[in-house]
């Protein structure tokens, strides 16, 4: 059986994982409805959004957030399309649709022309861009629209560094690790993280796989029921995958993981937490491990430097 997501919710699983899967020069964009108040131009915005997000969805660096989906997830917040974007909301209005970047606008007549003004903010960083195009009387504005796709899609693709936070490397984010654990003492560890998938049975502890790995990158000793050594600290919990939507070929999936550290000389429990991650592949089972993997490696972060002594 599988658990079920709504599909505006399962859309930002996919769209957050595929920007995982494929890198980062990959980039996620959701259009917002472009403000024509002005009585000439009245309802030119929400048009003007989509033939922006028609013609940005063609760009193969980009990848744009279904505006339907997109009304679902913001209306569910009690969100409108249009006058929710700002470089201050933007974080959360990210967090809920998935994307790295947001274009809102403004439509408006001067004098004899046309203007489009596009804002581009990075849902990360809150850095903001503009772009503008003008049309003479009697313009097109599926071409007008066409234009400021073009220049959105410049800025996205030439300046997403800037847009989007910098991700580490997995090399990075070890030694970052070893660098907080320098001079403590590290305990011998246990890891028991019992998984199951809410779908297709899947062998094998991805999550308890992955922080097991990291734990002995960073310079831990692993035990089990079979080792000599008994292990100072036993990491336990438990995992769950389950799918998400399928679009094309690509199928996304979310998991959660639930975890403690207890000392077993005194039976304190040293660490509580838990984390959620999706992950992205063309088949059911890979994103399901792929899931509980990126959870694993960014429950890792808070939960290795406490370990030490």
């Amino acid at each position: 059986m599988k658990l079920k997501f709504t599909s505006a919710f399962a859309c930002i699983l996919l769209v957050s994982g595929i920007h995982r899967a494929l890198g980062a020069d990959v980039l996620t964009v959701a259009v917002f409805d472009f403000e024509s108040s002005d009585e000439a131009v009245r309802g030119l915005g929400p048009k003007v959004a989509t033939l922006v997000n028609a013609n940005l969805s063609a760009e193969p660096q980009i990848i744009t957030v279904e505006r339907a989906e997109l009304e679902k997830v913001l209306s569910e917040q009690e969100l409108g399309l249009s006058g929710t974007v700002n470089p201050e909301s933007a974080a959360k209005v990210g967090n809920l649709t998935g994307a790295k970047v947001l274009v809102t606008g403004r439509v408006f007549p001067v004098e004899n022309n046309l203007v489009l003004v596009a804002k581009i903010i990075g849902t990360e960083t809150s850095r903001v861009y503009g772009e503008v195009v003008n049309g003479k009387p009697g313009a097109d504005i599926t071409d007008l629209s066409a234009e400021l796709a073009k220049k959105i899609a410049a800025d996205v693709t030439q300046k997403g560094d800037t847009l989007v936070a910098k991700v580490e490397s997995r090399d990075e984010r070890i030694a970052k690790l070893k660098k907080a654990l320098e001079g403590k003492k590290l305990p011998v560890v246990s890891v028991k993280i019992s998984e199951r998938h809410y779908g297709p049975h899947i062998i094998d502890p991805a999550a308890q796989t992955e922080l097991s790995v990291i734990l002995q990158q960073c310079g831990f000793t692993l035990a089990d029921d079979n080792s000599t050594n008994k292990p100072a600290i036993e990491i336990s919990g438990e995992a769950f995958s389950a799918y998400g939507m399928q679009k094309g070929n690509l199928i996304s999936c979310k998991s959660r993981i639930e975890i403690k550290a207890r000392d077993l000389a005194t039976g304190n429990i040293l660490v509580v937490d838990r984390q959620t991650s999706v992950g992205v592949d063309i088949a059911e089972q890979t994103a399901a491990k792929t899931a509980l993997e990126n959870a694993a490696d960014t429950l890792a972060e808070r939960l290795i430097p406490k370990l030490g002594k």
